[in-house]
């Protein structure tokens, strides 16, 4: 993993419903090291980090300096990256890469550094203008905005099309 995934595992892991085993496998999808791992006791030790993730992507989206500060830093206090370098999961194959945690670790404790480092430095690369609450009045999922044009505000294509369209039947029918 790059940082960059570090900081797509936040979004994803605040952006989960939390409710049980395969809802948190669900937002670890591309993760399979961690998903195939995660217990109901993941899901437990999880659910405060979703808390925190949310208050610092709610800082960060209000552009909030030293909120954000305050919630990533403790973030990274309760759940600090351990790395270990790792040459893969397959000892026959060179798959150089870095755990956030012991190889051995709960994939909690992995998924909860590695999303607070994630944040972090989705921090110090974009500044606080680039993060967003989703602009569809039914979803409280955050972004990232890394477009060009800065111009997102929606959380998924899912999202800006519910709302494109709704918007389009409104003007139709009081058209």
């Amino acid at each position: 993993m790059d940082n960059a995934d570090y900081v797509e595992v936040a979004l994803r892991l605040a952006n989960v419903p939390l409710s049980d085993v395969a809802s948190l496998q669900g937002a670890l999808h591309d993760e399979p090291w961690w998903s195939s791992r995660a217990t109901a006791a993941d899901v437990a030790a999880l659910r405060p980090v979703v808390a925190g993730l949310r208050g610092a992507l709610d800082r960060a989206a209000a552009a909030d300096g030293p909120g954000v500060l305050r919630e990533v830093n403790a973030l990274l206090a309760d759940h600090p990256p351990r790395p270990r370098l790792s040459a893969g999961h397959d000892p026959a194959v060179a798959n150089w890469h870095l755990h956030m945690a012991d190889l051995t670790a709960a994939p909690a404790t992995e998924v909860a550094a590695a999303a607070a480092w994630g944040i972090a430095h989705g921090i110090v690369h974009y500044g606080l203008d680039r993060w967003g609450l989703c602009g569809a009045d039914d979803c409280a999922n955050y972004y990232l905005d890394t477009s060009t044009n800065r111009a997102k505000r929606f959380c998924s294509p899912r999202c800006a099309n519910r709302v494109h369209v709704a918007a389009f039947r409104s003007r139709q029918k009081t058209g």
